[in-house]
């Protein structure tokens, strides 16, 4: 079949992708031209090119000519000159129920979803841990590997990984998630639930919770964290809730440098040599476990060995006399989460650009560090990475905020200056704390960063 994909976005490029997978014609067609994406985009196009794909980029008035079927992506106005040419003509319109449909055939293991606003990725890796333990043969889909996890997704089926696992392990953001409307889920997770990505749904907390809760209508169970039940009531009634320190379906309680698991049917200790949000997180990725049949031996096996992940409250280890801790936290129940972790500890802290693909409140963020007396100097970087480009006023939103006379308020232009600077306001016995979401975003590039301004810093400042 002769297929037209609208817009070479987020939506469009995996559905492009498998359909040329599956054999059809397929031309994917946009206005912008390919420098006006930004590189890993057009590393994307260039590959699916390579496979066949017929980009039509820098296309005003494409037409239907000899198409017979279409997907429009649902950022598409209704009123662009391509949706109303699609609605005049009799061209069958691909659907993200039938796109869902197409994946689901095409992955025969079953698969563990996760969504929710943060804790995605470490609840992810932790049940990927857990299923490895157990022996089996894990695919294994996250936002370490891409940020559009729905493009790994479908490069996991083009190259083979859906046809060999045993067990599929899907990270689903809100986009892939709105994309696999329709995936067929074993086990879903709800992580965690908050403010974010508002600027996609029209400032509507409403919908963006409608969007996440899509996980509990294709799931055949439902596994949520028990704070979810303080952000809405819609949760479905067999829902199974887990959480630390409260008396719910799995309990977890922290010891020293251990996790014990309750639940109606028994209890287990494993050795845990995690940082904070971890441990709930693990209480959750073992309450799949038990729920899918795995052994408590091989859940203890999998969390007595977790190694932790790139970037999430990462111990860097020493650079004169300052501890430095790498972290991914950018939401504001985050960023709080890792300052608790960190409480009688005196703190410098280095921030990258905390505007990505979504503008976020800055303010809100900048306010936090007023809560915490241990905190002795906030950086702040205003380069954003994804358009390489400095915008200073990113740094100065969240410093102006600041309102405490003992923070000293630095704004940077590079993330690399920011490290470095950290020495300078910091001194030994102090920890050097990174904060922010572009590690998420463009991980290897962002730390290279980092440790060069680290590296900097420390030959600089003793």
């Amino acid at each position: 079949m002769n297929y037209l994909v609208v817009g070479a976005g987020n939506a469009s490029r995996p559905v492009a992708r498998l359909l040329n997978y599956l054999g059809h014609k397929v031309i994917i067609t946009d206005l912008k031209e390919m420098s006006e994406f930004k590189p890993i985009y057009q590393t994307w196009l260039h590959k699916m090119e390579d496979e066949g794909i017929i980009l039509d980029l820098k296309n005003p008035e494409p037409a239907l000519d000899g198409i017979e079927a279409v997907y429009m992506p649902p950022t598409l106005p209704e009123d662009a000159p391509i949706a109303k040419l699609i609605a005049d003509s009799d061209v069958h319109v691909l659907t993200n129920e039938d796109f869902s449909g197409m994946v689901n055939d095409l992955v025969p293991a079953d698969i563990i979803g996760i969504t929710g606003s943060m804790g995605k990725t470490t609840t992810t890796m932790l049940i990927t841990s857990v299923f490895k333990a157990a022996g089996y043969n894990v695919w294994s889909c996250s936002s370490l590997a891409n940020n559009l996890v729905s493009e790994t997704i479908i490069d996991g089926i083009v190259t083979g990984k859906a046809e060999n696992c045993d067990i599929a392990v899907f990270e689903l953001p809100h986009g892939t998630l709105g994309l696999l409307n329709k995936l067929n889920i074993k086990i879903g997770v709800l992580s965690y639930l908050t403010k974010e990505h508002l600027n996609e749904f029209g400032g509507s907390y409403e919908k963006y919770l409608l969007r996440k809760l899509i996980i509990q209508d294709i799931s055949d169970k439902l596994i949520a964290n028990d704070e979810c039940r303080n952000e809405t009531d819609l949760l479905r009634d067999d829902t199974i809730y887990y959480t630390m320190d409260k008396d719910v379906d799995f309990k977890g309680t922290m010891g020293d440098k251990s996790l014990t698991v309750s639940y109606d049917d028994g209890e287990f200790t494993s050795p845990f040599n995690m940082m904070s949000y971890f441990f709930e997180n693990a209480v959750g990725a073992a309450a799949v476990g038990l729920n899918y049949g795995i052994s408590q031996e091989d859940i203890i096996k999998a969390l007595s060995t977790f190694k932790g992940l790139s970037a999430h409250m990462e111990d860097y280890g020493d650079y004169n006399g300052r501890q430095v801790i790498i972290d991914a936290a950018f939401l504001p129940d985050g960023i709080r989460a890792t300052l608790d972790y960190f409480e009688g500890e005196s703190l410098v802290v280095f921030l990258d650009h905390f505007d990505t693909s979504w503008v976020r409140d800055k303010a809100e963020v900048g306010r936090i560090f007023d809560e915490y007396d241990n905190i002795k100097a906030v950086l702040a970087s205003g380069f954003d990475e994804s358009i390489q480009k400095v915008e200073i006023h990113i740094a100065y939103e969240i410093l102006d905020a600041i309102t405490s006379e003992n923070i000293i308020k630095i704004a940077t232009d590079t993330l690399e200056e920011a490290a470095e600077l950290s020495f300078k306001y910091s001194e030994p016995g102090d920890i050097i704390l990174h904060m922010g979401p572009l590690i998420s975003f463009d991980r290897v590039n962002v730390l290279n960063k980092i440790m060069k301004g680290l590296k900097d810093g420390s030959s600089k400042y003793e």
